[in-house]
């Protein structure tokens, strides 16, 4: 019998869609499988395998069908996939059950002109794109999870009013979504707007629905990290496999925040997330792409 590991965060690796959506260079489907499958032997809780948007939009992608159908999730592990509309979750249905992701997530922003560069509609517009995924992936026994995009800073409209990012939340779990992702897309979130935002979020919205999705643009991802559990019990977290990931559509955005740096800053303050950072850079070695975490520098690992 396994031994069970007591945990006091919970990790979301999203570097299999995240971290690769905007790399140039098409990964080959057979790496891709062996990065995923090097990634479940980590002890992440949770890896975000792809992506079931056009091909035409994201090429990166257009091997998210095969991945589901190729490798299937281990015990303690789940799956999830990033669902833009119903096209989208149409591919998910075709998939066998056994072979379908477990987590569907959908994705708005906090800014109606960072929503209008990246999928073209208004916030609100979004929110009619979005209920019919998540009512239908609902009456489908998924769960849903909601990218909450420049939920602090916008590269065009500047800092979020906290006020804004929570109206955007209570919509959403009006539509029934199980947890939120709040995104610091451009990295420019201080400790104070993440204090001041869950401030007034977890007034309304328990802690246990809440992710944070921090970017490291300006170094304070760590920080932030370290102040939302501390602080404000927030225990689910984002990161991507050596730092890897951006948004084109937020200008001079650096990568996610590493899992690996993540699981070192908390393991080393006595918080405990299971997860083993060495084997985090030994699986997202694999890639050839260029490491941008601090532990890589430190091992001097490419």
């Amino acid at each position: 019998m396994g031994t069970t590991v007591i945990k006091d965060i919970k990790i979301v690796e999203v570097s299999p869609r995240d971290g690769l959506q905007n790399e140039k260079e098409i990964i080959p489907f057979d790496k891709k499988k062996s990065f995923i499958e090097k990634l479940m032997e980590t002890g992440v809780d949770e890896i975000e395998v792809g992506s079931f948007v056009s091909p035409k939009w994201v090429p990166q992608m257009q091997d998210t069908d095969k991945l589901f159908f190729s490798i299937l999730p281990k015990d303690g592990i789940k799956f999830s996939a990033l669902v833009p509309n119903m096209k989208g979750l149409e591919r998910v249905m075709e998939l066998p059950p056994q072979h379908r992701p477990k987590k569907l997530a959908v994705f708005t922003a906090s800014s109606d002109t960072f929503n209008l560069k990246n999928i073209n509609c208004t916030v609100e517009e979004s929110f009619d794109r979005i209920r019919p995924v998540v009512e239908f992936a609902k009456r489908e026994g998924f769960e849903v999870r909601a990218y909450i995009s420049v939920a602090f800073w916008c590269p065009y409209e500047g800092k979020i009013p906290p006020e804004k990012t929570l109206y955007v939340c209570e919509k959403l779990i009006e539509m029934g979504v199980d947890e939120i992702s709040l995104g610091d897309t451009i990295g420019r979130a201080s400790p104070k707007d993440v204090s001041d935002l869950l401030s007034l979020l977890l007034k309304k919205i328990k802690p246990n629905m809440v992710a944070l999705h921090f970017h490291n643009t300006y170094g304070m991802a760590l920080l932030n990290s370290f102040i939302a559990f501390r602080d404000f019990g927030i225990t689910t977290f984002d990161s991507s496999a050596g730092g890897l990931g951006g948004c084109p559509f937020a200008p001079g955005a650096a990568g996610n925040v590493a899992t690996e740096d993540l699981v070192f800053m908390f393991e080393n303050s006595g918080v405990k997330t299971g997860v083993n950072w060495k084997k985090i850079v030994e699986a997202v070695s694999i890639l050839g792409i260029p490491l941008r975490s601090v532990i890589s520098k430190v091992l001097g690992s490419r």
